[in-house]
């Protein structure tokens, strides 16, 4: 622990946490104490690098590779905390530390790549990489390293160098807002519904759900009130049979970032093209999508488009057909045609009900949340051999998260799960991953505390959605990639690899969700406790790919615009509703479906530069995750031993330690088909 004022005695940042499984220390932090703690953090983090980068001894992988792997790490346990803190619990005086922060955060880390001195002993290092005698792990986390330090401009001119830092620091500003402005557009938008006549078509547990958002912001008792969040809007859109309703509600999701006044990220998003497309120039590339993929399985934008194109065309072909379909339904019932965008949820599932006999408000109570964390538990022991157990008492960042350790066949502490499962004010929406602390090997191991956060609605008993449970397997995916981890060095553990690859766990494990054997064993009625049933399960096969056109649509739609967002040659000025606005009518996406996200609130894109030119990557890890599992099927076992073992080593557990595309041919014995997920959202027969 560095040396820090007297003043600061105090701040639990800078202590040793003598907490259960060295935990932050939730109770005692506050946003007040993040600012000074991070400036003792970035100014031990540069000494450090100056201490490598000085050294007198000529450069070795130790005394370099080894020692800049180990740095940082109070600065970087802080930075975790932080960030989890801005997405899953946040106050007023937590994002204005963030806003502050933010440039200064992105000014250190140019300042680390950027280091002379030290890319310069990285550099000597790369260029005698053959000569070095390296094992496999060792080597590649020397490219990596000095891959990054690149493509942050440790290798530009003095003055190019200066602007490019400049950027970063204007980028991470701009970022920050706009994801601050969608949760603050999230959060101020309620619908209140008032009598009968506004609950028509809800079930029981969108009432429910209802209930709890007008609980959680102190309205009277017996109020029900619909917020964005997707586990309410998103069961609102599909059971409410007040059409004028359903408008307010979809178009309130599809203005969030859109609106005049300080929060619209209209003038954000094209200052952040803007200065991505600068980022690109400075480093040679014609765009910044060519910039981005260089570093990812695609490798081009052309690649992307190739793959998104066997999608788009065939699925608003589908498309059309239920179109048809949903527009009967709709005269049936008296509802106005041609359809609109806040119909297709309603009508399609008055279809589905109709087809097959199958009512989500019906299936619900066969999927309560414990039971499905039971599941996807389960799911892990059989496949990997660990197994969890609750831990009470200890304090999170919120009351609604619980904690496990997670423990091998041989009973041994490999890492700590957190969930934090429910929708709340001061929560991001949607659903992610999260770590509070990494996976690694050196002095002595580190042990991963990995977080999932989901939003689905509180309840004194949760039931979720179909849907919701692929999405609760899916962040467990990741979760297990985190935990399952087993590399020596921090810098290539769990999911530190291309973005591209990194759905991969995270989709391939949504696959046992569907197992028939699964569900039998853990979808039991809440009340009742009966199993759901062989016909039911039937039912639920059979109208696996009911709808998967709409979906398709709504996620190759954005995809597609940001690809062609990114791809604007450098010193292209944009206009982003009229860019969106052209690129929908350039596309044919249909005015009735629309887009998952719109550009003005586009988290993936612009709260970051996670996915920017790489929406595409859940479509390319789908490739992936549909061959994949289909080793499984061909080895007669959902739970093949010898299959998943396989899977262990070479995706779960082996972090960045080798090219993605060897290690899934390592897994699958080959390279990936593109027609298994074709199959799997009904665009060609099989």
């Amino acid at each position: 622990m560095p040396a820090f004022p007297a003043s600061l005695s105090g701040n639990p940042l800078l202590q040793d946490w003598q907490t259960p499984y060295g935990l932050p220390p939730f109770a005692q932090v506050r946003a007040e104490h993040f600012e000074p703690a991070f400036e003792i953090a970035l100014a031990a983090h540069l000494a450090e690098i100056d201490t490598i980068a000085d050294q007198a001894e000529p450069p070795s992988f130790d005394n370099t590779l080894v020692a800049f792997d180990k740095s940082g790490r109070l600065r970087k346990r802080i930075d975790l905390l932080f960030d989890n803190l801005c997405l899953s619990e946040t106050s007023p005086a937590l994002q204005a530390v963030e806003l502050l922060m933010a440039p200064r955060l992105a000014a250190h880390g140019n300042a680390i790549r950027m280091h002379a001195g030290m890319f310069g002993r990285i550099d000597a290092l790369y260029r005698d990489r053959a000569g070095l005698g390296l094992e496999k792990d060792q080597l590649r986390l020397l490219e990596r390293v000095h891959l990054d330090f690149v493509r942050a401009g440790a290798k530009l001119p003095a003055e190019a160098k200066a602007r490019y830092g400049e950027l970063m620091e204007q980028l991470a500003g701009l970022s920050t807002s706009f994801h601050q402005n969608v949760l603050a557009d999230e959060a101020a938008f309620v619908l209140p519904l008032h009598g009968e006549a506004d609950l028509a078509g809800l079930p029981d547990f969108v009432l429910a759900a209802a209930q709890g958002a007008a609980a959680e912001r102190g309205l009277p008792a017996g109020s029900h009130v619909i917020t964005l969040s997707p586990s309410l809007a998103e069961p609102f859109l599909t059971f409410s049979s007040r059409r004028d309703l359903r408008e307010l509600v979809w178009r309130a999701r599809q203005a969030r970032g859109a609106q005049a006044g300080e929060h619209d990220n209209r003038p954000l998003v094209a200052r952040i093209v803007a200065l991505r497309q600068e980022q690109a120039q400075l480093h040679g590339y014609a765009s910044y999508a060519d910039y981005e993929l260089v570093d990812r399985m695609a490798g081009t934008p052309a690649a992307v488009q190739a793959l998104l194109s066997q999608a788009w065309e065939p699925a608003k072909a589908r498309a059309e057909v239920d179109r048809t379909a949903l527009t009967e339904m709709a005269r049936s019932l008296g509802q106005p045609t041609p359809i609109a965008a806040w119909d297709w949820r309603y009508l399609a599932e008055q279809v589905r009900i109709q087809r097959y006999d199958l009512d989500d408000a019906e299936l619900k109570p066969y999927f309560a949340l414990e039971n499905m964390i039971a599941a996807m538990f389960d799911c892990a022991q059989r496949l990997f051999g660990v197994h969890f157990v609750e831990q009470q008492g200890i304090a999170l960042h919120h009351p609604d998260a619980r904690l496990w350790e997670v423990r091998d066949r041989d009973e041994q502490l490999v890492g700590l799960f957190i969930g934090d499962n429910f929708a709340r004010a001061s929560k991001r929406s949607g659903a992610w991953m999260h770590v509070f602390r990494s996976q690694s090997g050196i002095d002595g191991g580190t042990l991963p505390i990995v977080i999932n956060n989901n939003n689905f609605a509180k309840a004194d008993t949760p039931l979720l959605s179909f849907d919701d449970v692929r999405t609760l397997f899916h962040e467990f995916g990741h979760g297990l990639h985190g935990l399952l981890s087993q590399v020596r060095y921090e810098h290539l553990a769990g999911t530190e690899v291309l973005r591209d690859y990194v759905e991969l766990p995270s989709q391939i494990f949504e696959n046992w969700a569907e197992e028939e054997q699964v569900l039998q064993r853990h979808a039991r009625h809440f009340r009742a406790g009966e199993p759901i049933s062989t016909a039911t399960l039937a039912k639920l096969k059979q109208a696996s790919q009911f709808n998967q056109a709409w979906a398709t649509v709504q996620y190759t739609g954005p995809a597609l615009i940001d690809m062609a967002l990114h791809s604007l040659p450098n010193g292209t000025p944009v206009d982003i509703a009229a860019f969106e606005a052209e690129q929908c009518e350039k596309l044919g996406v249909p005015a009735d479906i629309g887009q998952r996200h719109y550009l003005s609130h586009f988290g993936h894109l612009f709260a970051s530069a996670h996915y920017a030119a790489g929406y595409y990557v859940y479509m390319w890890a789908e490739v992936l995750d549909a061959d994949g599992y289909d080793a499984f099927i061909e080895a007669g076992d959902p739970f093949d031993p010898a299959t998943a073992q396989r899977l262990l080593r070479h995706v779960y557990s082996a972090g960045n330690t080798e090219d993605p595309a060897a290690a899934y041919r390592a897994f699958r014995g080959r390279d990936p088909k593109v027609e298994p997920m074709l199959a799997k959202r009904g665009l060609i027969s099989r």
